[in-house]
């Protein structure tokens, strides 16, 4: 991301791609819900959907106008990319979601638009009577576009149903993996945020690099000129007086002088970059400890995830062998009333012979 580039609108969705050789069906490209966001490049004066899976980008979209947002079912949604040569699917946890992210696309498409025709405007105000003799020069920005077919000439394929399954969570989940849920979904808001701020930094700090070295050989160059300037002037100033050559020549050694005393203030704000590099070290050791956090609670919750399977299982044994000992003292009782009763007929069987005798 251009350090001039902001994030306007942000959201959490399940990232999804067509499969490049069926053109039908969704692969997923995110294991979980991810930050989806808009931002818009001052620079370029373009619109840009990004989202990142860790420092992967796995939507890089720019909004063009002739893109169209579709709603295919109440939380799932998406739309067609002709210069990345794919659809792009998002599946929302609830339809408000979808609805919001809608409407910022076609706001945001809206803008594009406009923003293409103030360029247009403004290129045909600029151009000059040769460049206007040579149109073959011009290349139009929709050129690709043209070639991989509009967002409407494409085969719109089937809805997945899994997104909406994967947007929701099972209503009759244990109470502890909502817990665990909401630890894991907080961890990873803070770790997303931090990837943003990681990749904004991580640009800067590719941005000012590429450009130490050659500040570094100006200023070296600078002070090397500034030296033998100054020797210059002693020895102009030792050897004639007051001349009007030297004088002149003294004026422009001056003027040198304070170019490089620019030079000097661009080394004070190559050392301002400095401490920002410092700065996104210590954000990226910030993320490496929520990321060993996060790790650490995953474990945990898959230890404990394993005992609270383990108790169900140990419990269903313990049912079950209740039962069994159930049935084997019903299965006692029986045999002993059989017992008793026989005993019954026995004693009225002695009891009657002792009458009789």
């Amino acid at each position: 991301l251009g350090t001039l580039e902001q994030p306007i609108f942000s959201t959490r969705a399940h990232v999804f791609q067509i499969d490049p050789n069926t053109k039908k069906n969704w692969v997923p490209t995110s294991k979980h819900a991810v930050t989806v966001s808009y931002f818009f490049d001052s620079t370029r004066n373009v619109y840009r959907i990004i989202s990142l899976d860790g420092s992967k980008a796995i939507i890089n979209s720019t909004i063009t106008p002739n893109m169209t947002f579709t709603k295919t079912s109440q939380k799932f949604g998406q739309w067609a990319d002709s210069r990345a040569n794919t659809v792009y699917g998002l599946g929302f946890s609830s339809e408000s979601h979808l609805v919001k992210f809608a409407e910022k696309f076609a706001e945001f498409k809206e803008a594009a638009r406009l923003a293409k025709e103030k360029s247009q405007e403004k290129m045909e105000l600029t151009s000059t009577p040769s460049q206007e003799s040579a149109p073959g020069d011009l290349q139009s920005p929709l050129t690709s576009e043209s070639i991989n077919g509009t967002d409407n000439d494409r085969v719109t394929p089937d809805t997945p149903q899994h997104p909406e399954a994967r947007a929701e969570p099972s209503q009759n989940a244990l109470p502890f993996s909502h817990s665990s849920s909401s630890i894991n979904k907080h961890w990873e808001a803070e770790l997303a945020a931090l990837k943003g701020n990681n990749a904004k930094l991580t640009a800067a700090l590719l941005e000012s690099t590429a450009n130490v070295k050659q500040w570094k050989q100006q200023l070296a160059a600078y002070q090397e000129e500034a030296e033998r300037l100054h020797k210059r002037v002693t020895e102009l100033e030792c050897v004639s007086g007051q001349t009007t050559g030297i004088k002149s020549q003294k004026t422009e050694l001056n003027r040198t002088i304070e170019e490089l005393e620019l030079a000097l203030k661009a080394k004070e704000e190559l050392e301002r970059l400095k401490a920002e590099v410092e700065s996104a070290n210590e954000f990226r050791s910030q993320r490496d400890s929520l990321t060993q956090r996060l790790q650490e609670t995953e474990l945990r919750n898959q230890t404990l995830e394993a005992q609270l399977s383990d108790l169900e299982h140990r419990l269903e044994s313990s049912q079950l062998e209740r039962e069994a000992f159930r049935k084997s003292l019903r299965s006692l009782l029986e045999l002993l009333d059989s017992k008793i009763f026989e005993l019954n007929e026995l004693r009225d069987a002695l009891a009657k012979l002792l009458e009789g005798s």
